[in-house]
């Protein structure tokens, strides 16, 4: 575990916590938000109504058109000179939906990832191949946060250039890697045609996500 205090909280503390949160949340919407007031409003739903986790039920889904139609930043809860780093999703199928972080966002996403990893199986010390992307894809800036904060050493490879991976690999010896299963699994056959071993890589760990990935991928991964 990366936090104990917070990892071993007792559900029914835990659950305090995250209706305090939820609470915080909902009133801060309602009021800096004009999509969500509008929304709570036609809905009949007043912040007071969400007393905690147990209310979820009565809030409605935002939907990624709703993201579309206040692009850019009508969906940001804080002003623009609170903001440390704007992120947006690739837009191949309309306009790109924007995120906007907060330095307390970065602070928390960065703990969440060092969380994640340490769940994982990395460890401070440890270094990290980090093959997901650079820019705009919240992936590789915030796995690499999370990794420093952790205490690794990040190898800020980004996507691509699979040549340049398999070297890296060989050669700078990561512990931990990390991309999207599709990727790993390009990795693997490559491995398999240049006649490289994989199993003799010193990769133990293998974070994989940023997209759904079938039973035939993760056997051919776990396996290559």
């Amino acid at each position: 575990m990366y936090n104990k205090k917070i990892e071993t909280l007792p559900l029914a503390k835990l659950r305090k916590v995250q209706s305090k949160l939820l609470k915080s949340l909902i009133s801060r919407l309602y009021k800096r938000v004009p999509f969500y007031k509008k929304l709570f409003d036609e809905l009949g739903i007043q912040p007071g109504d969400i007393s905690g986790v147990d209310d979820l039920y009565k809030l409605p889904f935002t939907h990624k058109d709703d993201l579309r139609e206040n692009y850019p930043y009508a969906m940001f809860a804080e002003p623009m000179h609170e903001i440390r780093r704007i992120h947006a999703s690739s837009g191949t199928t309309g306009k790109p939906t924007v995120v906007g972080y907060t330095q307390n966002d970065l602070a928390i996403f960065d703990e969440d990832d060092a969380r994640s990893l340490v769940c994982a199986g990395a460890r401070p010390g440890m270094k990290l191949h980090n093959a997901y992307g650079y820019g705009l894809f919240t992936g590789g800036l915030g796995m690499h946060g999370g990794a420093t904060k952790l205490g690794m050493a990040v190898i800020p490879v980004s996507g691509g250039m699979t040549d340049r991976q398999l070297t890296i690999l060989q050669d700078f010896k990561p512990e931990v890697m990390c991309c999207t299963p599709s990727y790993a699994q390009t990795l693997s056959d490559e491995c398999k045609a240049r006649g490289i071993n994989s199993k003799e890589l010193a990769v133990k760990y293998a974070i994989l996500g940023a997209e759904p990935w079938t039973k035939a991928i993760r056997i051919q991964v776990e396996e290559g």
